[in-house]
C-alpha cells in the first residue's frame, strides 16, 4: 500500500499559535513526521480569543468572525508547510484540525472548537476533518483528552509501563500498561495560569525555563488553597480547561492576601507539578518510564519540581521515543484524521467515559 500524507493542525489552550505537522503513514500505519511549521497568533487575535472564553456582547457574531480569521491563519500554516516541503496540496489526503477551544462543558453536553473547517478546505483545496470531540460527548463521554488512543498506538511497550504527560495549557496524562491497559485524563493546569500571570506582570507570553518563577518562593498556604479545588480530587474520567482554571479562579484563591508576584509565579509552577505528580501516583499504578511533551516539557523549574515529587521514575521527553515535544499533538490530529477517513473508531471509552467506541470527526470534502 502506498504511503499516505496527512497534515495535523493544533492550536491549544496556551494560545501561542498553530502547530502544523506533515505526516506520512506507511503500510504499517506508523506515522512519520516529514516537516513542521509554526505560525504565531497575532496579539490582537489572542486577546479576542481570550475574550470569547466568557460571555460577551454579540458573541455569536464575534465567534463566527474569529472562526473565519482562524481558518485563514490555519490555511497560511498549511500552505507554508507545503511550500517548505515542496509538496502539492493535491498529494495530501486530509487535514486534521482540532480548532480553537472556546468552551468545553461536557457536563452540559457540549464542546466548541472554532476555526471554520469548511472555509479551511476551500482555502487549501484539501479535505478537512474537524470537530473530533463532539461525537464522544454525544455518547456520554468527556470528549477529551483525545490523544491517549494515539499515545497507545505509537508509544505503548509490551515490557515497560509508560506514562506520557503532555504539558500544554492544560496537562493531560496517559498511562500505558505493558499489559495493554490504557488510562488517561486531564490532571489540571499545565502552563495556562502561569502564562497569564507572566503576561500580567512582565508583559511576556511565558516564563522561559521558569527563570522568573525560580526567583520566588512557594507560598505554602496558597498552594494548599489551590490544591483544595474539587477538580483535583474528582475521579476520572475528567477533562478541564479555561472554563474552570482562569483568571477569576486564580483571583479567588488570592483574595485573602497580597503576595509578591514572583512568589505567586513560583507557586503556580508548584501547583502544576503537584497536581500532575499526585495524579500519576494515584491513578497510574506501577510506572517504569515517564515521557513528557508539550511546551511545559521545556520549563526546567517545572521538570525539576516534577522529578522531586515523582520519585524513582526518571523523566525523559518524547524526543527519546523519536517524537519532538512540540509536535506530538499535531501529529496526533493527522492520525485522528486518518482514522476518521478510514471509518475507524478513535476514542477510548475507558479514558473519556463514553458509552462505547465511536468514529470521531466531521469531514469537509475538498
Amino acid at each position: 500500500m502506498a504511503s499516505q500524507l496527512f497534515i495535523g493542525l493544533m492550536s491549544g489552550t496556551s494560545l501561542d499559535g498553530v502547530d502544523a505537522a506533515l505526516v506520512t503513514f506507511n503500510h504499517l500505519e506508523h506515522p512519520q513526521l516529514l516537516k513542521t511549521h509554526f505560525v504565531a497568533y497575532p496579539a490582537d487575535l489572542r486577546a479576542q480569543i481570550l475574550a470569547l472564553q466568557h460571555p460577551t456582547d454579540n458573541e455569536l457574531e464575534k465567534t463566527a468572525l474569529i472562526g473565519n480569521t482562524l481558518a485563514h491563519l490555519y490555511a497560511t500554516a498549511v500552505n507554508d508547510l507545503l511550500s517548505v516541503a515542496k509538496i502539492d496540496a493535491k498529494s495530501v489526503n486530509a487535514i486534521g484540525c482540532h480548532g480553537q477551544t472556546i468552551r468545553h462543558r461536557p457536563e452540559l453536553g457540549f464542546t466548541m472548537q472554532i476555526g471554520n473547517a469548511a472555509l479551511l478546505s476551500e482555502l487549501t483545496g484539501i479535505t478537512v476533518v474537524s470537530d473530533f470531540r463532539s461525537r464522544d460527548i454525544a455518547a456520554g463521554g468527556q470528549g477529551a483528552p483525545l490523544v491517549p488512543a494515539f499515545h497507545q498506538d505509537v508509544f505503548a511497550h509490551n515490557q515497560h509501563n509508560r506514562t506520557i504527560i503532555n504539558i500544554g495549557g492544560i496537562a493531560n496524562i496517559t498511562y500505558l500498561s505493558n499489559t495493554g491497559e490504557v488510562f488517561g485524563f486531564d490532571s489540571g493546569p499545565g502552563n495556562m495560569l502561569l502564562d497569564a500571570w507572566v503576561k500580567r506582570h512582565l508583559g511576556l507570553d511565558y516564563d522561559a525555563d521558569g527563570q522568573w518563577s525560580s526567583t520566588g518562593n512557594i507560598i505554602e498556604p496558597l498552594l494548599s488553597t489551590m490544591l483544595s479545588e474539587p477538580y483535583f480530587s474528582a475521579l476520572p474520567p475528567k477533562s478541564t480547561g479555561r472554563d474552570l482554571f482562569n483568571d477569576a479562579w486564580l483571583s479567588h484563591c488570592l483574595t485573602t492576601q497580597t503576595y509578591a508576584p514572583n512568589d505567586v509565579a513560583r507557586t503556580l509552577v508548584a501547583l502544576s507539578a503537584h497536581s500532575i505528580a499526585d495524579a500519576v501516583k494515584q491513578y497510574c499504578g506501577q510506572v517504569d518510564e515517564i515521557y513528557l511533551c508539550g511546551g511545559g516539557a521545556k520549563n526546567k523549574l517545572l521538570i525539576s519540581d516534577l522529578q522531586s515529587l515523582i520519585g524513582s521514575a526518571h523523566l525523559e521527553t518524547t524526543e527519546k521515543l523519536g517524537m519532538g515535544v512540540d509536535w506530538v499533538e499535531a501529529i496526533a490530529f493527522a492520525w485522528l484524521a486518518k482514522k476518521c477517513l478510514s471509518q475507524e473508531c478513535a476514542n477510548l471509552p475507558e479514558v473519556t467515559g463514553a458509552k462505547g467506541l465511536r468514529i470521531l470527526g466531521a469531514i469537509y470534502q475538498a
